[in-house]
């Protein structure tokens, strides 16, 4: 099992959550094959001291539906990051640049981040 360490302290948000998807995906080894989850683990440390505009956090709304009517549940990312922290929202942005199939929460899986 490969490890990589990535130092999160002073890099936005997107670019950051780009470079861990294409770690998580294999897309940086010569062995990709897309239908495989390649055998890296990903540790990111520092996630609380990402670079964040204030207006990114007064702005941005994270969106979640339960299917049922009236089941829309919006939560701006301040209140995220009040509630759970810096690093829910770096798993939030790092699970959107995945791969929409079976093997997406199995990546997921191989993601450590600290605060």
């Amino acid at each position: 099992m490969e490890h990589t360490t990535i130092e999160a302290t002073g890099k936005k948000i997107g670019r950051l959550a780009s470079e861990i998807a294409i770690l998580l995906m294999g897309k940086n080894r010569p062995d990709f094959a897309r239908n495989a989850i390649p055998n890296i683990k990903v540790k990111v440390t520092n996630a609380g001291k990402i670079s964040v505009t204030s207006k990114k956090m007064d702005n941005e709304v994270y969106k979640n539906y339960s299917g049922y009517p009236s089941g829309l549940k919006e939560r701006p990312m301040k209140k995220v990051v009040a509630d759970k922290g810096m690093k829910e929202v770096l798993r939030i942005a790092i699970k959107g640049m995945l791969p929409k199939n079976k093997l997406r929460d199995r990546m997921m899986k191989n993601l450590i981040i600290s605060e």
